[in-house]
């Protein structure tokens, strides 16, 4: 009976995969190896980082049918205040697109796709940016959510000014799939 059990979920992955189930939705990072802290290189330049805050390069596949555009976000849950730390939100990236290249999130977007949005990150930047993580020192890891959505829309309804909950307020009821990589990132405190 034991046997019968363990064997029942991966007859049925067989059986779908033989019926042709639909692929899953992946994302993934060259720049962000599974496993490894978030490099310096991604990190910010502010408050004592000293990191270049270069946006990760990030590709995704298998897009549910459907898909008219795609968002993607960058969010630390454990970042004060208690509702977490957007590092980054880009939306109304075109369907055809598959990668964010590196860079793409610097000011001005020169590897954003055409018709892609950025919105200002979290804290009082004057721009629309990528911001690279930069825990306080001492803290335990902090755990920084990439997420790429594939969404039921071209565009989402929102302005230039929107903060970066309003957009993920807009994504949240328009998701077709979503894809996540997680990647940790901590400071040790100097000692003094």
């Amino acid at each position: 009976m034991r046997r019968a059990t363990l064997a029942t979920p991966f007859l049925m992955g067989l059986c779908a995969t033989a019926l042709g189930a639909e692929p899953v939705f992946t994302l993934v990072s060259p720049d962000l190896p599974a496993g490894k802290p978030f490099p310096e290189r991604f990190t910010a330049n502010a408050f004592g980082c000293h990191g270049p805050n270069e946006s990760p390069a990030l590709k995704w596949s298998n897009a549910p049918a459907g898909t008219k555009s795609f968002a993607v976000t960058m969010f630390d849950p454990y970042r004060p205040p208690a509702s977490g730390w957007w590092h980054w939100v880009v939306y109304d990236i075109p369907a055809t697109t598959t990668e964010l290249p590196r860079k793409a999130g610097d000011p001005g977007n020169p590897g954003m796709p055409q018709g892609a949005h950025q919105v200002k990150p979290d804290g009082d930047a004057p721009e629309a940016h990528y911001y690279g993580p930069c825990p306080d020192e001492g803290d335990p890891p902090h755990h920084y959510t990439i997420t790429v959505y594939a969404l039921s829309v071209d565009h989402l309804k929102v302005s230039e000014t929107s903060t970066p909950g309003n957009v993920d307020y807009e994504i949240s009821s328009k998701i077709l799939a979503k894809a996540t990589i997680v990647r940790l990132f901590s400071r040790p405190r100097k000692s003094s």
